[in-house]
């Protein structure tokens, strides 16, 4: 069994700092993002619980220059081989262009049993990649996942559903994405740190996968990415201990944050 695990190397959130309402992403390092290893860690729990089961990362390196070095903690957690796409084209393409190339590559690499993602990228959260590969791969797609298993050729999954839990089943090969719920993301030791290096990490660019910058030339146009503006009104409060608490709670009431 092959599973593949697509994940996305994102801005570290912490680093990012905001100027003019707008973040500044010079000299933030990369990293893989937090709900990407929820669906690595499912990958390699499954392959715990199938056996003779190949994890294999895909990426794509969207101007990160050490993403080598980023995607080794994916093969620290326990995956056993990574694939990167890599093109100057690809920093500018939108979840469309991005989706085709990772489609062009999975069918490149063979193809999988199951193609698990997570459900949304720390940055942007579209949620829209696994959907988009299932289409063009015309694999089926079951979305939001907190439960998997697979069994005689089929995947089971739940989700949950407000007060219900969903149960599907599907036929392999399939797609899935999964919640951060589903499961704690493992802490590499070192020793498998310091084995992720010897494991074999393949760079392809949109050329070796059938594509040109064309292909993959964003059909959208982002015009804004703006923080919320806010507008501090510099209240002073003054006294004792007691007379600044119920200025302060006269102030909240008057702003309506709090009912009288």
């Amino acid at each position: 069994m092959k599973i593949i695990v697509p994940v996305k190397t994102n801005p570290d959130l912490q680093m990012i700092r905001i100027k003019n309402r707008e973040p500044i992403l010079e000299a933030v390092p990369y990293k893989v993002g937090d709900l990407d290893k929820n669906s690595v860690e499912a990958a390699l729990q499954l392959q715990a619980a199938v056996g003779d089961t190949q994890v294999v990362a895909l990426t794509i390196a969207e101007g990160n220059r050490k993403i080598k070095d980023t995607m080794k903690e994916v093969l620290a957690m326990g995956a056993d081989e990574a694939y990167i796409l890599s093109d100057d084209a690809l920093t500018a393409a939108d979840q469309a262009g991005k989706a085709l190339a990772l489609a062009k590559a999975i069918e490149k690499i063979g193809g999988a049993d199951l193609i698990v993602f997570a459900e949304g990228s720390t940055d942007n959260y579209s949620g829209q990649m696994g959907p988009r590969v299932a289409e063009l791969l015309a694999l089926p797609e079951i979305g939001y996942a907190k439960k998997l298993t697979v069994a005689d050729g089929k995947l089971t999954a739940e989700r949950g559903m407000g007060d219900l839990i969903e149960v599907l089943e599907s036929s392999l090969p399939a797609v899935v994405t999964v919640t951060s719920e589903i499961n704690e993301p493992r802490i590499p030791t070192l020793m498998n740190i310091m084995k992720a290096g010897k494991k074999p990490t393949t760079e392809w660019t949109l050329g070796d996968v059938g594509l040109d910058a064309a292909a993959v030339a964003p059909q959208k146009a982002v015009l804004s990415n703006l923080a919320e503006e806010q507008q501090r009104k510099n209240v002073m409060i003054e006294g004792s201990a007691e007379e600044q608490c119920a200025a302060l709670i006269d102030a909240l009431i008057k702003d309506g944050v709090l009912e009288a």
